[in-house]
C-alpha cells in the first residue's frame, strides 16, 4: 500500500475528515460515474471502491451511493457506516427492503447482486476484512453507539 493511501487511511478516524466525506459523495457518486470508477474523491486509491445501486424502499427509484468494499471470493463486503452518524444509511434500509441490488466497479463493469445481512459467526467471519480494508471502522462503531450493518453482496 503507498504513502497515499496510508494517509488517507489514517484520517480516516478524525470526525472532520468523516463530516467531508459525507458531504463528498454526491461529488465522488458523480466522479466514479463519469470515470468509470477509476478515480474517486480522493483520488486513484489502492482503496476498493464501488458504485451500489439500490431500489428505494420507499419510493421504488434507483439510489446509487459510492462505497469502499472488501472483497471475499467473489462476494463483496460492505459495512453501513454512515461515517460514524447514529442512523444507518438509507440504501441499508433499502437493501434489507429489496435486497436485489447492482454493483458497479472501475471500468464500468455492472454486476447484479443479492445482499444478505451478515448477523452472528458470519459477521465475525468478515468484520477483520473490512477493517483491513479501512480501519476506521471500528472508531465508526465507537462514534455511532450502535451496530454498523455489514452486508455481503453476492453475485446473483
Amino acid at each position: 500500500m503507498g504513502w497515499y493511501t496510508n494517509v488517507i487511511r489514517s484520517l480516516g478516524h478524525r470526525p472532520w475528515f468523516a463530516t467531508v466525506g459525507r458531504a463528498a459523495v454526491p461529488v465522488d457518486r458523480w466522479l466514479q460515474r463519469k470515470t468509470g470508477g477509476r478515480i474517486t474523491v480522493i483520488g486513484r486509491t489502492a482503496l476498493p471502491t464501488l458504485l451500489l445501486t439500490t431500489n428505494g424502499r420507499k419510493s421504488g427509484l434507483p439510489r446509487t451511493v459510492p462505497l469502499l468494499y472488501a472483497p471475499d471470493g467473489d462476494a463483496f463486503v460492505v459495512t453501513a457506516s454512515n461515517w460514524g452518524q447514529q442512523h444507518h444509511p438509507a440504501w441499508s434500509a433499502n437493501l434489507l427492503a429489496s435486497p436485489e441490488a447492482t454493483v458497479s466497479l472501475a471500468g464500468g463493469r455492472e454486476i447484479p447482486v443479492r445482499a444478505a445481512l451478515a448477523e452472528g459467526a458470519e459477521r465475525d467471519r468478515v468484520w477483520p476484512l473490512v477493517i483491513r480494508v479501512w480501519p476506521a471502522y471500528d472508531t465508526y462503531v465507537e462514534r455511532s453507539g450502535r451496530a454498523i450493518r455489514v452486508f455481503v453482496l453476492t453475485p446473483s
